[in-house]
């Protein structure tokens, strides 16, 4: 008994947290493109043309009709579905390798480390050139599509390469790696804690939470970081939407910083705030209700039922 009591807990291997995060990455993507959109038009708003989030929606409505709310969805939805497959699945190898050999937990470090690096190589891999992608397209204004620049998400990716490099569509990256690796840090550690005190769930357990449980255990780990991070997704979403073409405005993340700061005040750099907690939170917790129930049959079919 002795002996049993300490073997390592068995845990979830990294490719099912992969494909629980993709599958709730595309429903969050499909339910909450439009706050995305709102988002990002507030923060390229320069000159206060949008009143408020109400007021952005009811425009682009209004002149750009209906589906200009998911402007940007395929490229955004793609890059969800592959940024949450890498980030649940990368966190999952790096938690093992945080992981104690004899009792196979994890220090509170060890889990904010495995967050980070998680955040910082969906950054550079998937997230900045897709919403370099998604950003150009979603500032574009008008209903005629021979008017727009960019016919598409693949049009615009060729058109960035052949103006501004490959390099093109990793602008704005250092911004984007403090930003999610941040978050993902918060995130991951937000999310355990939660589920331990709220519902006494712990991985490798067998036990499976409700859907409404997950979902509010997710909406509460994706609230602290939009707060943090507000001016890196500012820096991040003006370096990715200028282009070669029309003029480079920022140097970089600390001159855009300083930029900004200078000329529209300090709390232009949480630009876009209220949309990113309307989207963020309860975007986590439509992706954590779709991955704990994956996650949580499997844990029931194939570690809690298994012989010991």
């Amino acid at each position: 008994m002795a002996e049993q009591a300490e073997k390592p807990a068995k845990s979830i291997p990294p490719y099912m947290k992969a494909v629980s995060g993709s599958f709730g990455g595309v429903v969050e993507a499909c339910c909450l493109q439009p706050i995305d959109v709102i988002k990002t038009r507030l923060q390229l708003d320069r000159t206060g043309s949008y009143k408020g989030i109400i007021h952005c929606g009811s425009t682009i409505v209004k002149n750009e009709g209906v589906r200009a709310l998911w402007k940007g969805l395929t490229p955004f939805g793609t890059h969800l579905t592959l940024k949450y497959a890498l980030r649940m699945g990368s966190n999952a190898v790096l938690q093992s390798a945080f992981k104690d050999s004899q009792t196979g937990k994890i220090s509170h470090h060890g889990r904010l480390l495995s967050g980070f690096g998680a955040g910082v190589l969906e950054a550079l891999v998937i997230v900045t050139p897709f919403e370099v992608v998604k950003i150009r397209l979603q500032q574009q204004k008008g209903l005629s599509p021979e008017l727009l620049k960019y016919k598409g998400p693949v049009h615009c990716a060729r058109m960035i390469v052949t103006e501004e490099g490959l390099r093109g569509l990793w602008a704005g990256a250092a911004p984007t790696v403090m930003r999610n690796g941040t978050n993902q840090a918060a995130m991951f550690s937000a999310k355990n804690a939660f589920d331990g005190l709220l519902w006494s769930k712990h991985e490798g357990d067998g036990k499976t939470l409700l859907p409404w449980q997950s979902m509010i255990s997710g909406f509460l780990a994706g609230t602290a970081g939009p707060v943090c991070t507000g001016p890196f997704d500012v820096v991040k979403t003006r370096l990715m939407a200028q282009s070669r073409s029309s003029g480079l405005k920022y140097r970089g993340m600390f001159h855009a910083i300083k930029t900004i700061h200078a000329e529209e005040g300090i709390l232009a750099l949480w630009k876009g705030l209220l949309p990113r907690l309307m989207r963020i939170p309860p975007g986590q917790a439509i992706m954590w209700t779709v991955a704990d129930q994956i996650t949580g049959f499997y844990e029931k079919r194939y570690l809690h039922s298994a012989p010991l």
